[in-house]
């Protein structure tokens, strides 16, 4: 049986248009009005074939070649990939979500990150390579030159031109205060950069003649620390046709996602522009991070669907002791579980998603405001809890295929090497528990939670009216409340041991993570339950029950930890 992919488009649809109504927000969105169901509709629809009958014959074969890096220094991609890619641009696919001022279709990001899960379930390193160019695209219309906007743009929202993030350096991983590479002003407003950089996605490939790198480095006056970055775009091939003063020094060897060129560059005096002002250039790429940890956590839903799938089938055609391994329960409980996670996860990033479109283009000031505070706020979770699962995720559904899992043929066994490093990379997922406890809980004093838990009171209350779902009701306001108890202890751990946060961060993240789950779960039964298709219908309620009573409470646990606000930790080495 092939390892295969069927895009979820009715699950897709379901959330889009049932559980977010998000239709209704894009009314009222200026840039959005012209926007409904039909048309999402469609653009899912070429989306799942695109990724099915291009992207997906190259995944194992790229996953096998691998990039190479010539005589020359230059990287080529896996044989396919360069094809696949110009296929990609002349269907219009990376101008999707882009500003028609630069372009771009104008359509909102969250049929961009519906997209996305597509793209990344059948080919993750292929869609390494244009998955960082919305994150650049909105670095560069926020805080570049008109210059430097009217020059690079356009290309970039085409995708005629790719982008790379250069933050790494051998010393600084997550400490980018400790980078060194310097940026020397110049005459003629340009800057010249120079240093090292490592892990960079995309650095130098074959797919696109140029490539734009944004680079975070030091100006000599610059302040220690991470206040004292700049952002500076340093292009492969400059405006005149030279080639620019940068180079792979070589192509990391790494566990999965083999086709995507990971690279060690070098920048010698490499001629380059600042991005917003001086000192203040990690402000400026916190743009293009949070696009890409959005990207990164659908990374990990992709991935959890392609491995749900494949174990389903697997289970329905594999026979042991007179029956279909799907029939026993211990494998039941497995493939329920992949299921149910991936359509919790996808209600959870979708709604991320929306959030970011709602904090773009919502005519009322206010509700834009509430949306900004809301996406960075789920942002975190979508990326460290969609990852987690998509790693072991697929670690589970190895288990179902058994011995035949462990077979590179099968396939199973890539989705779980390619999945693992979406748990390191964008900020490891610890760091992304500390940035929800200390940046979007602590720092405003719960306001954010405290208006994202009475949403999900509103939709306890929703659930409460329908005999039918008032055990969706009852397990929401559970789980709403915990989290509040949670922040109030939290709260109270703080004031006394400045540590503790740090310490029960990773529960924090689990526990509010199930929480979003209760919400999910309860929404999506909500707005399943009166559909036409009754069957279709029950199988949906019955699935977000099992959600409910085998999922949810694993958050217990996660709060226990929180409340005990835990002593200090022993030394852990030595």
């Amino acid at each position: 049986m092939p390892y295969d992919y069927h895009a979820p488009l009715r699950e897709m649809r379901f959330v889009i248009e049932r559980v977010l109504d998000a239709p209704s927000s894009w009314r009222a969105c200026t840039a959005f009005v012209d926007v409904d169901a039909e048309t999402a509709a469609a653009v899912l629809d070429e989306a799942a074939r695109f990724a099915r009958e291009v992207l997906l014959p190259l995944n194992a074969h790229g996953d096998v070649e691998g990039c190479t890096r010539g005589a020359d220094g230059a990287v080529r991609t896996p044989a396919g990939f360069r094809e696949a890619y110009r296929a990609f641009v002349d269907g219009g696919w990376p101008a999707l979500p882009c500003a028609p001022k630069w372009g771009g279709q104008g359509l909102p990001l969250l049929l961009d990150a519906a997209v996305r899960e597509m793209l990344d379930a059948c080919n993750h390193a292929w869609n390494m390579y244009p998955d960082l160019l919305h994150g650049a695209y909105e670095t560069l219309a926020a805080h570049a030159g008109d210059e430097l906007k009217a020059r690079y743009l356009p290309m970039i929202a085409s995708g005629e031109w790719l982008a790379a993030m250069a933050l790494t350096e051998p010393q600084a991983g997550s400490d980018l205060g400790a980078l060194r590479t310097r940026a020397e002003p110049q005459s003629d407003g340009s800057v010249r950069v120079t240093g090292q950089k490592v892990f960079i996605s995309g650095g130098d490939h074959d797919l696109t003649d140029n490539i734009v790198h944004l680079v975070l480095c030091r100006l000599p006056d610059s302040p220690p620390g991470s206040r004292g970055l700049s952002l500076a775009l340093v292009p492969k091939v400059l405006p005149d046709g030279a080639r620019n003063a940068m180079h792979c020094d070589g192509l990391e060897r790494k566990m999965g996602i083999h086709g995507s060129a990971t690279c060690a560059m070098r920048y010698e005096g490499a001629t380059g522009w600042l991005v917003g002002e001086p000192h203040r250039g990690l402000a400026a790429m916190f743009l293009m991070m949070n696009s890409a940890r959005l990207h990164v956590g659908l990374q990990g839903l992709g991935h959890l669907e392609m491995a749900a799938q494949n174990a389903r089938r697997h289970a329905a055609e594999r026979v042991q002791f007179g029956r279909p391994i799907a029939e026993h329960p211990a494998v039941r409980h497995a493939l329920l579980r992949l299921r149910v996670l991936a359509e919790a996860l996808r209600v959870i990033a979708y709604r991320a998603a929306l959030a970011l479109d709602e904090a773009a283009h919502l005519a009322d000031a206010a509700r834009r405001e509430r949306a900004g505070r809301l996406a960075a706020l789920l942002t975190p979770v979508v990326k460290a809890w969609c990852t987690h699962h998509g790693f072991h995720g697929a670690s589970a559904a190895l288990q179902v295929f058994g011995g035949y899992g462990y077979v590179r043929e099968v396939g199973v066994e890539q989705t779980l090497r390619d999945a693992r490093i979406a748990m390191v990379y964008e900020g490891t997922n610890e760091i992304q528990a500390i940035d929800l406890v200390q940046r979007k809980l602590l720092a405003d004093g719960g306001a954010t939670l405290a208006a994202l838990l009475d949403d999900h009171d509103a939709e306890a209350a929703r659930c409460a009216a329908d005999p039918a779902l008032a055990g969706f009701a009852d397990a929401l306001r559970q789980h709403t409340g915990a989290a509040r108890d949670g922040f109030a202890a939290l709260q109270r751990a703080v004031a006394t041991d400045p540590e503790a946060p740090l310490r029960v961060a990773d529960d924090v993240l689990a526990g509010l993570a199930h929480t979003l789950m209760a919400w999910a779960f309860a929404a999506s039964a909500r707005a399943a339950a009166h559909d036409a298709d009754a069957g279709w219908a029950a199988a949906k309620v019955a699935r977000m029950r099992y959600g409910v009573q085998w999922l949810l409470p694993q958050a217990a646990v996660h709060w226990q930890r929180v409340a005990q606000a835990p002593t200090p930790l022993p030394a852990a080495a030595g």
